[in-house]
């Protein structure tokens, strides 16, 4: 069983639903990232998504492209983001899910790339602008590393679409709440509950839901229409970035926790921010 696997059963047992941030590496800087990494990791995070940062981030909304804008502007490459993984996924109780384009994976190399997330401690990877059709040359060799190649279902996607991205994601379905690009938005779109009935009818694994949610009231909502896991981005993003690191770490620590109470109101276990 992989890292991820094994976490959403922990949580299954429990009856609890999973909570996972994002956050852009190198944004303010990678020192931070990890200090982050580490904060959300004992304020209520179950698996943390890593955006590696990247020029033409096409299923990003504003927030993240900035972010990953100024990242790059000061020099964050993806050999560094690897080396402060390395130092920083031994202290981490959730696992880490990297979120990368596909093109930096075909410049380095399929198999050099997966043996360099899987020293650096990386559990699954996210790969938004890989469909389905040519999934397989990356799911194979990252299924043989223990490595969750976690592919995504749009709102337009057909049933038996999603029946086949079903079937071959691992470690979650990770289900696009709206059509678009990430980014807060005020209200999640009734259809996902929908979706997660029609994806639920198809396979028992963990269904993660992302893209838009921002706020306590829409991650309980989510929870309340089935998802396994609520997936928040942009929200975070923003707060690490508005001040300084230090209140950055503060802000997404307190917002951390506010959200797992959001969908788990019984659990008592979520460790505070020191």
């Amino acid at each position: 069983m992989t890292a991820i696997a094994d976490r959403f059963e922990i949580l299954r047992r429990n009856q609890e639903c999973a909570l996972i941030p994002f956050i852009t590496a190198g944004d303010p800087d990678l020192a931070t990232t990890a200090a982050a990494l580490q904060t959300l990791d004992r304020s209520g995070a179950d698996i943390i998504e890593l955006g590696v940062p990247y020029s033409d981030p096409l299923a990003d909304g504003p927030v993240i492209q900035a972010a990953a804008t100024r990242a790059l502007q000061r020099g964050t490459t993806l050999d560094q983001v690897l080396e402060m993984l390395q130092a920083t996924t031994p202290k981490l109780r959730s696992p880490i899910v990297l979120f990368t384009y596909y093109n930096p994976i075909l410049h380095r190399g399929i198999d050099k790339f997966l043996q360099q997330i899987k020293t650096a401690g990386v559990a699954g990877l996210v790969v938004p602008d890989l469909p389905l059709e040519e999934a397989g040359g990356l799911l194979q060799p990252a299924s043989e590393l223990g490595i969750d190649l976690t592919l995504l279902v749009a709102p337009t996607s057909s049933a038996e679409r999603i029946a086949a991205i079903a079937q071959s994601s691992q470690g979650f379905i990770y289900l696009v709440s709206v059509t678009g690009v990430t980014g807060m938005r005020s209200q999640i779109e009734t259809r996902v509950s929908d979706l997660l009935k029609q994806i639920r009818g198809v396979t028992d694994k963990p269904i993660g839901v992302g893209f838009g949610i921002s706020q306590f009231s829409q991650a309980s909502q989510v929870k309340d229409w089935g998802t396994d896991a609520v997936i928040v981005g942009s929200a975070f993003v923003k707060r690490l970035a508005e001040a300084t690191p230090e209140q950055g770490l503060i802000a997404i620590a307190e917002f951390c926790q506010g959200l797992k109470a959001a969908i788990n109101p019984g659990d008592r276990s979520i460790n505070t921010h020191s």
